[in-house]
């Protein structure tokens, strides 16, 4: 099984890309959230991939994140979720977002997203909050540990690195590697190290 490709990027276009691998493309499958955090023809990229197989189909999708791919693996779990729209749900929600939704029971920021319906949603919404990958839920008030995707002090950075004009999964990547570095919860400081991840490109 194919588990991470890294390679150039010989073709994108929204949820699909190719990644050419030593002289082999791989035509891989993407949410937007990922597309958008990828480079031009040309440039370098790597990405988690889960490689999907039924009878005589092999699917590859790729996810920029090791959290949409765990949250992406756990929503094909689910009766009646397939691959197709599982990228869907992640192209149509932010993860941070899917998350909060998920564990507040919200049904309604489910069904806004394009192609999932009120019966979709409510067994998403039940189903998902008991395979949330470990680690998301702790003792932090609003369900969530410090530090992972949805508490409040990295809401608090996505917050500023949006306002200062950074895209969002761009501002994603920085804050995870930033809280991933600093090992401090200290706002100012994580900040800075985000804003030095965001430079290093």
């Amino acid at each position: 099984m194919i588990a991470r490709l890294r390679g150039r990027l010989a073709g994108k276009e929204p949820n699909r890309i190719i990644v050419d691998v030593g002289g082999v493309g791989y035509d891989v499958a993407v949410p937007l959230s990922t597309y958008y955090t990828l480079g031009d023809p040309g440039s370098d990229v790597e990405l988690r991939v889960h490689t999907h197989v039924r009878e005589d189909t092999l699917a590859l999708y790729g996810f920029a994140t090791g959290l949409e791919l765990q949250i992406f693996e756990r929503l094909i779990a689910i009766s009646g979720i397939g691959p197709k729209l599982a990228l869907a749900v992640l192209s149509g929600i932010d993860v941070t977002d899917l998350v909060r939704a998920v564990m507040g029971s919200d049904v309604g920021r489910l069904t806004a997203i394009p192609g999932i319906g009120k019966k979709t949603a409510e067994r998403i919404g039940l189903e998902l909050k008991d395979k949330l990958p470990k680690g998301l839920i702790g003792d932090a008030p609003d369900g969530l540990a410090p530090g992972a995707p949805g508490s409040e002090l990295r809401l608090d950075l996505l917050s500023a690195l949006l306002n200062l004009g950074y895209h969002r999964p761009l501002a994603e990547r920085a804050v995870d590697a930033a809280l991933a570095r600093a090992g401090s919860p200290v706002f100012e400081t994580v900040l800075k190290q985000a804003l030095r991840e965001l430079a290093r490109g």
